[in-house]
């Protein structure tokens, strides 16, 4: 025997408790059980409203999420360049407001509520600058992904960020002096190399040194800005500067080393002279936070003294013979006049600092050594030969 409440009466006339007890008695002589059905019902529901009270009592907005993503994935993962960045440009796009779709700011919303919609429009907010546009794509892709591995979305909510507009942002390329340039990459002739060769000595002589090691080593310009004086050793071929993993931008690869880099020619002039000068710690100091000049100090020059120019245009100056580059575009150069020499790929990879495709990367531990001071050797007499004119 079971007992099963249909209702209170005078509330529930007797008609009305005689049809339910009928329907009752189907369910019976069906199999069912009504008494146990009624308690999963109520459990259920009980369940499902303690799950809604724990969600309001979170109170998860984008912002929330965002943050989460920041700290408990950017934050362990990135170096603080790179932290710095991606905050600067998430804080942008929750700042966002589209009237026609939501109220307020973006990272107001709650990220379980966000719908495609809403989430196009965000995107076409930075339509105009598609490079950034992507990069708020990526990112909060990435921190919807997180929320869903940490348990703060339900499996159910979808992830719009990595549907829409996908594929479809695309760099329009750089402008100068208000005409395109396109996505082109700039990489200087032997003749412009010679002319800038010639023309450094017009630039500080911090600027003069580090664009010199630019082109005498390839390497990158934040490693160049951080060389210390602990890096550098005298070994029988030569001198050498040991760049450690943790400041190459291969650090977050597990079989990446330190890079090696051969300092000959004008490169080797310029770390003998700035160690006699600081005798340790940083080659290039600075009394900002980092304790070494910024990479963007270089870039800053070369803008200034570009002919085309307006900063500070009451300043006199002298105006580069070499226009529309950047320091990093010398990389590039000495990448392709290694080619341009005969210098073989992987040795001319392995000189910039790139790591081997494929198996060749798990399967080939050979440093180069010897082919990087050789190949360096003939780019630096290159350089010379070029600024000789």
């Amino acid at each position: 025997m079971r007992q099963v409440k249909i209702g209170d009466w005078p509330g529930v006339s007797v008609h009305a408790a005689k049809a339910e007890w009928e329907k009752l008695r189907d369910q019976r002589a069906k199999g069912g059980d009504p008494a146990v059905e009624r308690r999963a019902k109520r459990a259920k529901e009980a369940e499902e409203k303690k799950e809604a009270s724990a969600r309001s009592a979170r109170k998860l907005t984008v912002q929330a999420l965002v943050e989460l993503y920041l700290k408990g994935h950017v934050e362990r993962n990135r170096k603080q360049k790179g932290i710095d960045e991606t905050r600067r440009t998430l804080n942008h796009a929750l700042r966002a407001v589209s009237p026609d779709n939501w109220p307020g700011e973006f990272g107001r919303l709650d990220p379980e509520k966000v719908t495609r919609a809403q989430a196009f429009s965000l995107l076409q907010a930075f339509i105009e600058t598609p490079v950034q546009a992507g990069r708020v794509r990526l990112e909060l892709g990435a921190a919807w992904d997180y929320g869903h591995d940490a348990g703060k979305l339900g499996e159910e909510v979808p992830n719009w960020w990595r549907v829409i507009l996908r594929g479809k942002l695309r760099s329009k390329g750089r402008k100068r002096e208000g005409v395109s340039i396109g996505t082109g990459k700039r990489f200087l002739t032997p003749a412009e190399q010679g002319a800038l060769i010639r023309w450094l000595p017009n630039f500080s002589k911090n600027v003069n040194d580090l664009i010199t090691l630019y082109m005498w080593t390839c390497a990158r310009g934040a490693e160049i800005v951080a060389m210390e004086v602990s890096e550098i050793t005298e070994e029988a071929d030569g001198l050498w500067w040991t760049v450690p993993k943790s400041k190459t931008k291969n650090e977050r690869h597990e079989k990446a080393m330190d890079l090696r880099v051969p300092l000959v020619g004008r490169a080797a002039d310029v770390v003998r002279r700035r160690i006699a000068l600081v005798e340790k710690g940083y080659l290039f100091p600075s009394p900002g936070k980092s304790g070494h000049m910024e990479q963007k100090v270089v870039g800053v020059a070369v803008w200034t003294h570009q002919p085309y120019s307006q900063t500070r245009p009451e300043q006199a100056r002298p105006r580069l013979p070499v226009t529309h580059w950047a320091p990093h575009d010398l990389r590039r150069t000495g990448r392709t006049q290694l080619s341009a020499l005969g210098c073989r790929k992987e040795v001319a990879e392995a000189v910039i600092g790139h790591m081997p495709d494929g198996i060749a990367g798990v399967y080939d531990k050979y440093t180069y050594d010897r082919e990087r001071r050789e190949w360096l050797t003939k780019l630096a007499e290159h350089y010379e030969q070029m600024a000789r004119g």
